[in-house]
């Protein structure tokens, strides 16, 4: 029993927890926040983490949705060597979403 316990601390040390985060971007986002923003999210794949993205509206920017998609389309086709699109760019209200799941091959060794 004891050695059993034991093991199964060893191997729940090293399992890892994959978590969801989260990235908002708005339609007018300047160049230098995209890109800061889009490092966070290449990190956060990279570490094996799951990553919703949110392209935000407000007010007349809702007449113009197709904005959101460009950036949603732009972060899939950079980051399309270490990710995989779980969910494909979706309204639901004021939010458009996209949920971007790691490769296998892609995610650090953990030291």
């Amino acid at each position: 029993m004891y050695e059993q316990s034991k093991k199964a601390k060893q191997a729940k040390k090293k399992q890892h927890v994959v978590q969801l985060k989260e990235m908002r971007y708005r339609p007018k986002i300047e160049e230098h926040d995209y890109r800061f923003k889009t490092n966070h999210v290449r990190e956060f794949l990279e570490q094996g983490n799951k990553v919703r993205l949110f392209v935000r509206f407000a007010g007349r920017e809702m007449a113009h949705t197709e904005y959101g998609k460009v950036i949603l389309d732009r972060i899939a086709n950079e980051l399309e060597e270490i990710c995989t699109i779980g969910q494909e760019p979706k309204l639901e209200g004021r939010r458009m979403t996209m949920i971007l799941n790691p490769r296998a091959a892609a995610t650090k060794a953990k030291t």
